[in-house]
């Protein structure tokens, strides 16, 4: 049973620093996207990466990988691609894996035939221009190879005549998708060790990646290495670019703390105009009264930003209707960011503890069969993000309390209240503190253990009250479960050993 965590939501510095934006996790969009917005760590840490690898010749010694489907008439001559890299200023890396990619098709054009453009360089070319749009970003941007671009598509058979034209915008639509590549897997941050990030992250053959973008039988459209939850919130970001443009939200300014259904306000057409623009509100009636639409949509846009869902439009929700909509880009593309590092592809049964919205999902053949609240770590000691597997079950715990814990919290209270230990039930075994199995331990009566290197794993608590609160950040880093017992029945129902009678039994005891 994997179970997966999301990440925290106070990552700002460290965290694609050129936006200079705080991140409040998914909260933005939960009821939107949940479980969509989600980053996944495993608690393998990463390895150095390797060198660059130089070229040590235009013509590498690899077999041709390509098939007749892959034919093209023309051809590129070496001597081409030598005179292209001293011309332009390209990265060791790419030169290398262009002149690779050339040499594994036997110099045969990738992106042109005797017809002109192939259907892949159309599509290549059309999604580079849509994500430089959707995602406000010309690094990649060639006036060279537009203007190249346009003239073989006004044009193709004039085109096809002009020999160093097709030889520059074969070689530019390479170099670029090998550029491209690089900046949809590897993102914009790199240096994950200064996010608490540990992630084993598949290599990806860049190569094998065009091979199968210029292939006649494929579908000619690079696939982003990305799962459904990328997608659908890149098309997101393409809703907030629209608003946007269209001129953003309507600040909403009143004096008065709380409205609600029935109510009436100048205010409620500026709210009812910003929730039809997110999707809120399903239909915006264009009046000045607090109606049962407009209360579901507030309803589900506090859910959404992680707040009370009480219907009524209060300072709170106020606030996050007045966050600009720059900002809410902003949070998008952070999301975006940490997406890439999800598995494109997730197993079938697996527990997700979505650390901003305070709750574990359980999820079965791919469906979330059911939920429970859960109490994460707080600011100063939040929970990691990482993945694991459910090893072990225990019931009636120890508590092996950290040393950080003794340390900062347990000595400085043994020194004001000598009998200490023994009031809350704990010993000292050979310098390790922990607390003996009890109604007050607390991990409570359950534990479930999966190898990790921060100490983290999901347990019972004594402290229920903890549960009802709206935001629950309130424990050491590990994570507290509302309903182990169910949980501890799940993972246990196919255990023909410990049916639910014997958990009842023991945890009895």
């Amino acid at each position: 049973m994997e179970v997966y965590f999301t990440f925290t939501a106070d990552t700002k510095e460290s965290l694609l620093n050129f936006y200079k934006v705080f991140n409040k996790g998914i909260k933005d969009f939960k009821r939107s996207f949940i479980p969509f917005l989600l980053t996944f760590f495993a608690f393998t840490p990463l390895l150095g990466c390797k060198a660059k690898e130089k070229p040590q010749s235009v013509v590498t010694k690899e077999p041709a990988i390509y098939t007749t489907e892959n034919y093209s008439e023309l051809k590129i001559d070496t001597t081409i691609l030598v005179a292209f890299f001293k011309a332009n200023p390209i990265s060791d890396s790419i030169q290398h894996q262009v002149a690779q990619f050339y040499s594994w098709r036997t110099f045969q054009d990738a992106w042109l035939n005797s017809k002109g453009l192939s259907l892949a360089a159309i599509n290549f070319y059309e999604q580079l221009q849509s994500d430089s749009q959707i995602f406000s970003d010309k690094s990649l941007s060639n006036n060279v190879l537009d203007s190249l671009f346009v003239l073989a598509m006004a044009n193709e058979k004039r085109f096809l005549k002009q020999q160093k034209n097709v030889e520059n915008l074969e070689i530019l639509l390479t170099t670029t998708f090998f550029k491209y590549a690089e900046k949809v897997y590897s993102g914009a941050t790199t240096n994950t060790r200064n996010l608490d990030w540990f992630i084993p992250r598949k290599k990806k053959s860049y190569l094998k990646l065009l091979d199968s973008l210029v292939s006649n039988n494929a579908e000619n459209k690079i696939q982003e290495p990305v799962n459904e939850y990328y997608t659908r919130l890149k098309e997101k970001l393409r809703q907030y670019r629209n608003i946007q443009q269209s001129g953003g939200f309507t600040p909403i300014i009143t004096d008065k703390k709380t409205i609600s259904l029935g109510d009436s306000a100048s205010y409620i057409l500026s709210i009812k105009k910003h929730l039809a623009l997110t999707g809120d509100l399903k239909a915006n009636d264009n009046t000045a009264v607090f109606t049962d639409g407009l209360e579901l949509a507030v309803k589900n846009f506090q859910h959404r930003m992680g707040l009370v869902e009480n219907g009524r439009i209060d300072p709170p929700t106020i606030k996050e209707l007045n966050e600009t909509v720059d900002f809410r880009i902003k949070q998008i593309m952070v999301n975006l960011e940490r997406l890439r590092w999800v598995p494109v592809e997730m197993e079938k049964d697996y527990l997700l503890v979505n650390i901003p919205e305070f709750r574990l999902h359980v999820f079965e053949n791919h469906e979330q069969i059911w939920q429970t609240n859960v109490v994460v770590g707080k600011a100063a000691r939040r929970t990691s993000i990482f993945k694991g597997n459910i090893a072990t079950i225990v019931l009636n715990p120890y508590w092996g309390i950290p040393t950080r814990i003794v340390r900062e919290e347990i000595i400085p209270k043994i020194k004001r209240n000598p009998n200490y230990l023994a009031q809350n039930n704990m010993e000292v075994i050979n310098g390790n503190y922990r607390q003996k199995p009890g109604p007050n331990n607390a991990l409570g009566k359950m534990k479930f253990l999966f190898p990790n290197n921060y100490s983290i794993y999901l347990h019972d608590t004594p402290s229920k009250s903890l549960f009802k609160e709206n935001s629950r950040a309130f424990s050491h880093g590990c994570i507290r479960v509302e309903n182990p017992k169910k949980l501890a029945f799940y993972l246990l129902r196919n255990n023909t050993d410990w049916p639910e009678s014997r958990i009842e039994d023991v945890l009895n005891t």
